[in-house]
This record gives C-alpha cells, structure tokens and sequence, in this order.
C-alpha cells in the first residue's frame, strides 16, 4: 500500500510537548488543523492556521467539555474507508480527517496525586479514546499519534517515503491499543479499590527491555 499524505489532522492533547515543532510541519505540508479546548489556544499563539473542532462541526461544546468531539462529523471522516464510504461521506457533506494526534487526560497521574474520587472520575477520557480508536480501527487510511514521543518518527518518516507509510500506520494503530489496554485497566483497577472488589490487577506496563529472551527468536522485558 501506497504511504498517505494527509490534508487533515485533528489535534487535542494533554501532554502538549512538541507541539510546536508539529504544528509547524504540517502548516508546512498546507495540512488543515482542527483541534479543541486548551490545545486550539495552544496552536492559535504558534499559528493562525487551524479551526476550532466546534466550528468545524457547527455544535458548540457542551457540559463543560464533556461533549465536544463526539460528533458525526468528525468520526466518519476518521472511520470513513477511502475505498467504499466517500460517497456517503459526500453526501453528507463530510470531508476525512486522515492524522489524528491525541493523548489522554493523565489518570494515573491524577489517582497518584491523591485526588478525590469525583476528580479521578472527571479524568476518565472518553472523546479521546473515541478519536484514537476509530482512527487506529482505520489504519489503512489514517495515522493515529498518542505519543508525543512520535513526532518526530512521524515527520522524519513522512519526509523520507514522501508520506505515511502502512507499516508505520499499523504500527501507530497497535500502540493505540496497547495503551487503552493499560488505560481502561487502570481505571477498572481504581474503581475495583474504591469499591472493595477482590478482583485481580491486571495492569502491566513495560519497564525496561532485558538483554536475552526465553529463546533466540524473542525479546524479553521486565
């Protein structure tokens, strides 16, 4: 499959490291920003190139942020299969949305903090993990970043193949749901402490890799 150059990327982070260094490489590919909240702020002081998510949907946001990406618009053109759905999509008059750049609100953070437990609830992330799954779910036609630790990969890899390669988006899309795997872990894990449940901790999250594997083939860590 041929890599893809996308003309639309739709941004909400947490972690806003390295942002700008993005933002400045797609305005320089003339690729259109839409983003949210905090992060819209954020690239309207680095650019004035970018478009607020509820003027793009034409829905303000709603329940003080609660409500604000869950949106038609904005999830066909991410689930939208290039090969069989434009025409609804035309219909509609949606247009795709192919690089989604999203990290989650921080609930490890928060918990460890000591919070309250209608400020942990507060940090459950539900947009966010909607974007970022629809988008690793479409992998074949979309790039899904939600690591910062990426940008680079991501600009270095779009500059040497002159686009998004299939690899790395599948790639991408794995990393999405490994990490939902640990995030709705860690919630089920805090509310299974909140509520005395004797259910077992099945969060794991890798620490270091280790030099030799069980055998040749495999890689080990700890």
């Amino acid at each position: 499959m041929k890599p893809i150059k996308p003309k639309t990327a739709l941004i909400s982070l947490s972690d806003k490291n390295g942002l700008d260094t993005l933002v400045h490489f797609l305005v320089a590919q003339e690729v259109k920003i839409l983003s949210t909240g905090g992060t819209y702020k954020a690239i309207k002081a680095i650019t004035d190139n970018v478009i607020e998510v509820s003027d793009f949907t034409g829905f303000e946001e709603m329940m003080d942020g609660r409500v604000k990406t869950l949106h038609p618009k904005i999830h066909a053109g991410i689930l939208a299969r290039r090969d069989q759905d434009m025409e609804v999509l035309t219909e509609r008059g949606y247009e795709t949305i192919d690089l989604v750049v999203v990290n989650l609100y921080p609930f490890k953070e928060t918990i460890a903090s000591g919070c309250s437990f209608d400020e942990a609830i507060e940090k459950i992330d539900i947009g966010g993990p909607t974007m970022i799954r629809s988008a690793a779910k479409n992998f074949k036609d979309v790039a899904v970043v939600s690591d910062p630790s990426d940008y680079s990969r991501l600009i270095n890899e779009w500059e040497s193949q002159d686009g998004i390669s299939y690899d790395f988006r599948k790639e991408l899309s794995l990393k999405v749901f490994t990490l939902m795997a640990d995030y709705n872990a860690a919630i089920s894990n805090y509310l299974a402490g909140e509520t005395q449940s004797h259910l077992p901790d099945y969060s794991f999250s890798k620490e270091s890799s280790l030099r030799y594997g069980e055998n040749p083939h495999q890689e080990a860590a700890f």
